[in-house]
C-alpha cells in the first residue's frame, strides 16, 4: 500500500398480536426470544436503531397495516412488519466491506450543500451498505460498510474499545516526549479525550508524519489535538480499523471482508 497518503387521530391501542408485546422486555420470559423492533430492523439493514426511532415517529413503519407508535414494541420477527408501505425482507447474512474513502466526500448518503458523497464514489452493484461511523470531508482512507445495522452499533459505541489508527502529515514542530504525553489523555476547551498512542514516524524540514492510535474516536479528534500541538495538518487518512487495515486498496476502491476478518473483527469488540 503507498499512502502518503417525515394530525392524525390516535387509534386505540391494539391487542398484542402472535410475535407482538408491548410489554416492557425486563417482562418478557428469559428465553431472548423477543427483541425490540428497532434493534431487528437495524440487524435487517433498513437503518441504525437511532433512524428506526425517528422513522417510527414519522409513522414510517406499520405492522400488520397498523401503524406503529414506539420503537418499545417488541417482535419474535419481522413477519408483516412494512416500511413506508414495503414489507421488510428478512436479515441477510451480515457482510463487511472496506472502502478507500477519498477526501472530498461527505460519509453520508446526500448533502444539503451539494457535495458529493461516499455514495457516489461507490461502484454500483452493491448491497444496501450504511457506514461504520463517519470520516469529515477532508479526511481520506479506511472506512468500513456493513448491512448489519446492529453490527454497525456495536462497532460505534465508545465503550467498544475498537482501536483505529491514523496517518497524519502535519506542519509544524513536535517532540516525541509531547506525542507520548498523549497516552495520559489531554483535555482540551473542556473536552477530554482518551489515551492516544503517537509516534512520530519521519520529518522533512517542518513537516512530519506522525501515526495514532485511539480507541474514542470523538469529531475531529485527530485533527484538534494536533491543533493544541502547534500543528497544522495537510492530510489526514485512517489506515486501520480495529484488525482491518487499507493495504490493498486505492481510493474508492472496495472489497468485501471474508469470513475470518469479520470474525477478528468483531473479538477486538470488547
Amino acid at each position: 500500500m503507498t499512502v502518503p497518503p417525515q394530525r392524525t387521530k390516535k387509534r386505540p391501542v391494539p391487542r398484542p398480536r402472535s410475535g407482538r408485546s408491548t410489554v416492557p422486555p425486563k417482562q418478557q420470559n428469559g428465553n431472548g426470544g423477543s427483541q425490540r423492533i428497532a434493534k431487528l430492523l437495524a440487524r435487517a439493514g433498513v437503518a441504525s436503531r437511532r433512524e428506526v426511532e425517528r422513522m417510527i415517529a414519522e409513522g414510517r413503519i406499520a405492522l400488520h397495516g397498523e401503524t406503529l407508535t414506539t420503537p418499545a414494541t417488541l417482535l419474535d420477527d419481522l413477519s408483516g412488519v412494512t416500511v413506508d408501505g414495503k414489507p421488510v425482507r428478512p436479515a441477510a447474512s451480515t457482510r463487511l466491506f472496506r472502502f478507500y474513502k477519498p477526501a472530498g466526500t461527505i460519509t453520508a448518503e446526500r448533502d444539503p450543500r451539494g457535495r458529493p458523497t461516499i455514495y457516489d464514489r461507490l461502484p454500483a452493484g452493491l448491497p444496501r451498505l450504511m457506514p461504520v461511523g463517519r470520516l469529515d470531508f477532508t479526511t481520506e482512507g479506511l472506512l468500513l460498510l456493513t448491512n448489519d445495522g446492529e453490527l454497525k452499533r456495536q462497532l460505534e459505541l465508545p465503550r467498544s474499545g475498537v482501536v483505529r489508527t491514523y496517518r497524519a502529515r502535519a506542519f509544524g514542530h513536535v517532540t516525541q516526549d509531547q506525542l507520548e504525553r498523549l497516552a495520559e489523555g489531554i483535555t482540551i476547551d473542556g473536552i477530554h479525550y482518551g489515551s492516544i498512542n503517537a509516534n512520530l514516524e519521519r520529518r522533512t524540514g517542518r513537516n512530519c508524519w506522525i501515526e495514532m492510535s485511539l480507541t474514542e474516536g470523538k469529531n475531529r479528534e485527530v485533527r484538534r489535538v494536533l491543533a493544541h500541538l502547534g500543528l497544522q495538518v495537510s492530510r489526514l487518512i485512517r489506515v486501520a480499523y480495529g484488525p482491518l487495515t487499507l493495504e490493498g486498496l486505492e481510493p474508492c476502491a472496495v472489497d468485501e471482508a471474508d469470513g475470518s476478518e469479520l470474525d477478528a473483527l468483531r473479538r477486538s469488540i470488547r
